[in-house]
C-alpha cells in the first residue's frame, strides 16, 4: 500500500470503509497516528454520512495526560485485498486517523525526503 507525506508533514495512506461488508463504501485518506492504539478514529461528519451505529462509550487517555469518554462504533475496512470490521473512535478533527491495530504485523515507511509512504 502507497501514501504520501503531505506539506504539514502528516503521513496518509486512502483506504476505504463501509458501515456493512457488502455496504456502499466511502473514501477516506488518513493520517497515520503510531500514538493511538486503536483501529480509526473518524470525524463525525464521515460516521453520519456512513450511518454507523453507536456500539458503545469508552475512556481513554490522551496524549495531554487528560481522560476523556469518547464514542466507539464499527465499520468495516478494506484492507490489503481483504475487508475487516473494526472500532471507530468518533473524532472532532478533520482528519481520520489510522492506529496502530491496523499497523500490526505490517512494515511502515516513511520518508520525509521523498514523501512517500509505503506500507508492507
Amino acid at each position: 500500500m502507497k501514501g504520501t507525506v503531505d506539506e504539514s508533514t502528516r503521513a496518509l495512506l486512502d483506504v476505504s470503509v463501509a458501515a456493512a461488508r457488502d455496504a456502499k463504501k466511502l473514501p477516506l485518506t488518513v493520517w497515520i497516528d503510531t500514538a493511538f492504539n486503536g483501529g480509526l478514529v473518524i470525524p463525525r461528519q464521515y460516521i453520519e454520512r456512513l450511518g454507523l451505529k453507536q456500539a458503545s462509550t469508552t475512556r481513554a487517555t490522551l496524549a495531554d495526560g487528560r481522560s476523556v469518554d469518547l464514542e466507539t462504533f464499527t465499520c468495516h475496512v478494506e484492507w490489503f485485498g481483504d475487508v475487516y470490521r473494526t472500532q471507530v473512535v468518533a473524532g472532532n478533527g478533520d482528519f481520520p486517523l489510522l492506529g496502530t491495530l491496523l499497523l500490526a504485523d505490517r512494515k511502515l515507511t516513511i520518508d520525509y525526503r521523498a514523501k512517500t509512504v509505503a506500507l508492507d
